[in-house]
């Protein structure tokens, strides 16, 4: 047993507490009921290139000694730059978010206003102008993501969420990620696929946060010391959730959804201190926003429209409901989780598919595949709308700012595409040949009655869904948000038509029933509530319509509940990231922690250990913990604290505490690390045993772990509910079991 001084060890770290430390099994070595680590992923975290991160604080010598070096400053110094840094993460991700939509509008403004012109000489140059279009677009992005930035590919929510959890996918955070997320999304998005980019901005502020909590990159020389001081996975965590909120917040102008996001969806950790800042970073954001997209009112962004800080405003719309409309909302809830439900299952066996048949072939084959779908998409979008006959332009207010058609080179309702006469417009190219965010203005739109066919609104709703499973899923940037929105905005309008024309009320309005469409896939897909609800509003400024988005959101989570998980959990679960449900299931509670290690053996170090059994360890076990056992008075082996695998790779490399002697090492070790020398990258590029080279004569010295350990770790008993460890391991402990 360690002992504060019979071997030079200081009080406190070496005490051995008989109420947790005897091992299940009185082997040191060790075959037992239990497992080392709760955190150490095994098979899951393997098979997806993925590691636990230590959000518990590790209190072993160094950071003692650390601590106790620190000035009075120093704590002054650390608020102060955590506040500094929010700010920063706000302004980066406002920036970003006006830099890629500035590029998306313009790009396609460009691709519009070429196309238009060309197809009133030739519909086929046009047609092959637009197709060349998108396709540079999308092969940019495909390129882009397979030759520079691979973590760059998708959402980036699943990933994002398991690192807020506690699992950490390499390379989602490098800045090159960052660099492909922006430059893929205008790509993706501009190229006319059926994705959006709210999720990637997401996603983009995870990485701006982390980069600058690790103080800039260090492999592109672009990094600082001076602001390298949040060297723990819990500082760095924190900053990852500011860039989250400040990237929904971005996307949709919406900074109070994006606190709800961060709280409701992606973080399982919440602090109040950390309330404040996530919501001053989203305010930060606010103010970017609104300050740039002001600048562009006078016209000084090319394409990208007047806009406002409320994407689509429907305040002017239906100002109120009848009980009688209640029941075609609540099936707008119930066809919201039905679509949303089918559309994630859709998605998780395309996507398994993709990744274990095409994907496997190389980068060839998924740029290939995404140009492919380009071509689908383009030659959807152009050829359709021909299938269509031209409508007559209706009698609009002349207050409404609407005019039909919509003038040559401009977004907005009734597009002129092919028709015969100038007071025509085609209802299916006023959804195909519109940025998205422009088509579900023209969706939400109030004051256009019969604008749409019931027979555009369904064939639309049809090719735009498939074209959503298809593409959701290939090697570019991908946002669900937003296609997510223009699907339940095309039923919603369908059943709004419905309303209309049964009811007969003059104060209904179809952009209504478009709204609440949209919130019910969203929530029949991603399963949010709050977060979403309060998102709608925002972008919608319309705080009237607030009961009836609760109502199709409950009803719609209910019905998608009923059949599956949300996007983001299925996805996480495909790409295998461990992630902990809040709602443990019936049968955890009827098993305990023996019962769940019954297979598996506990792998314990002794204090003074040879490097050559650790060595062997590290090798032949992938653990990311391991107990660490002495030699009790009487004899029995006492558990003395958790060593991390992390930490065992920084002292096998460094090689300075390595000692001839088999018993405790002296007091000397304390001064041979600082607590930063254990520090995980934050470019997720740790140390690999594979990485360590050691002589025959190292591999025979010996190693005191007792100063590098967590002398603290949280025990679970043997007889613990497995339903009672879950919710112990959404708490960040790390535990031993």
């Amino acid at each position: 047993m360690l002992s504060g001084g019979d071997d030079g060890v200081p009080d406190g770290i070496g005490m051995a507490r008989l109420a947790w430390t005897r091992l299940p099994t009185a082997d040191a070595e060790g075959a037992g009921p239990s497992t080392s680590a709760a955190a150490a992923g095994d098979e899951l975290f393997s098979a997806a290139a993925v590691e636990s991160l230590d959000y518990e604080v590790i209190e072993n010598y160094a950071y003692r000694e650390e601590q106790a070096q620190r000035s009075k400053f120093w704590v002054p110094y650390y608020v102060m730059l955590k506040w500094l840094f929010s700010l920063l993460i706000g302004v980066g991700t406002g920036l970003a978010a006006i830099f890629i939509n500035l590029a998306v509008e313009n790009f396609s403004g460009w691709k519009y206003t070429a196309t238009f012109a060309i197809i009133k000489h030739s519909y086929f140059v046009g047609f092959f102008v637009y197709t060349i279009f998108n396709l540079a677009l999308v092969f940019s992005s495909v390129y882009i993501v397979t030759n520079f930035a691979p973590a760059a590919a998708g959402s980036g929510i699943p990933e994002i969420k398991g690192y807020l959890n506690g699992v950490d996918t390499h390379g989602i955070l490098l800045f090159r990620t960052l660099v492909g997320k922006i430059f893929g999304s205008i790509g993706s998005v501009g190229g006319g696929l059926a994705l959006g980019k709210e999720g990637p901005l997401v996603h983009t502020g995870a990485c701006i946060a982390s980069l600058l909590g690790q103080g800039g990159s260090a492999e592109y020389h672009l990094s600082s010391r001076w602001v390298r001081i949040f060297e723990s996975d819990r500082d760095r965590r924190d900053l990852v959730t500011c860039g989250c909120a400040a990237g929904v917040a971005a996307a949709f102008r919406a900074p109070v959804g994006g606190v709800l996001f961060a709280l409701e969806e992606v973080t399982s950790w919440w602090r109040s201190h950390l309330m404040w800042r996530v919501f001053f970073t989203s305010a930060v954001v606010a103010v970017v926003v609104r300050s740039a997209m002001n600048w562009c009112n006078s016209g000084k962004c090319g394409h990208f429209g007047a806009g406002g800080f409320i994407i689509w405003d429907i305040s002017g719309g239906q100002e109120d409901y009848s009980y009688q409309e209640l029941f075609p909302m609540a099936i707008i809830g119930v066809i919201g989780g039905l679509l949303g439900a089918l559309f994630n299952q859709l998605t998780l066996y395309i996507t398994k598919w993709r990744r274990t048949y095409l994907h496997k072939k190389g980068k060839r084959v998924q740029i290939f595949e995404a140009c492919l779908i380009s071509l689908v998409t383009s030659t959807i979008s152009f050829v359709l709308p021909l299938l269509r006959k031209c409508s007559p332009c209706p009698q609009l207010e002349t207050n409404s700012g609407i005019e039909c058609p919509h003038p040559p080179g401009t977004d907005g309702n009734f597009v002129n595409f092919y028709c015969s006469k100038d007071k025509e417009y085609n209802d299916l190219a006023t959804i195909f040949f519109n940025t998205q965010d422009d088509a579900i203005r023209n969706l939400f739109s109030a004051k256009t009655f019969h604008e749409y066919s019931a027979q555009s609104l369904i064939t639309f709703l049809v090719m735009f869904y498939s074209l959503a499973v298809v593409t959701f899923g290939t090697a570019v940037p991908a946002g669900q948000f937003v296609p997510g929105i223009m699907i339940g905005s095309t039923y919603g309008r369908l059943v709004g038509m419905f309303v209309v024309k049964y009811y007969k009320k003059l104060n209904i309005e179809e952009g209504t029933y478009a709204l609440l469409g949209a919130a019910s896939f969203l929530g029949g897909s991603m399963r949010m509530t709050v977060s979403l609800c309060v998102i709608m509003v925002e972008i919608t400024n319309n705080l009237k319509l607030l009961p009836l988005i609760m109502l199709v959101l409950l009803v719609s989570k209910a019905v998608g509940d009923f059949f599956n998980e949300g996007l983001y959990e299925e996805q996480a679960r495909l790409r295998g990231i461990p992630l902990l449900d809040s709602r443990p299931k019936q049968v955890m509670r009827n098993m305990n922690a023996k019962d769940a290690c019954k297979n598996q053996k506990v792998v314990c170090l002794p204090r003074v250990s040879r490097v050559i059994d650790i060595v062997s360890v590290l090798r032949t076990n992938k653990h990311n913990g391991f107990p660490v056992v002495d030699r009790g008075q009487n004899g029995e082996s006492l558990v003395i604290g958790l060593i991390l695998r992390s930490h065992l790779l920084v002292l096998l490399q460094a090689k300075v505490d390595f000692q001839n002697s088999p018993f405790p090492c002296g007091p000397g070790v304390l001064n041979r690390h600082n607590f930063s020398d254990f520090v995980k990258p934050a470019s997720s590029k740790g140390k690999s045993i594979d990485d360590i080279h050691l002589t025959e004569d190292e591999l025979g010295l010996y190693l005191d772990l007792a100063p590098f350990l967590n002398p603290s770790p949280y025990i679970v008993p043997e007889d613990m509910s497995l339903a009672k460890v879950n919710h112990a391991l959404l708490l960040d402990y790390t535990l031993i079991m």
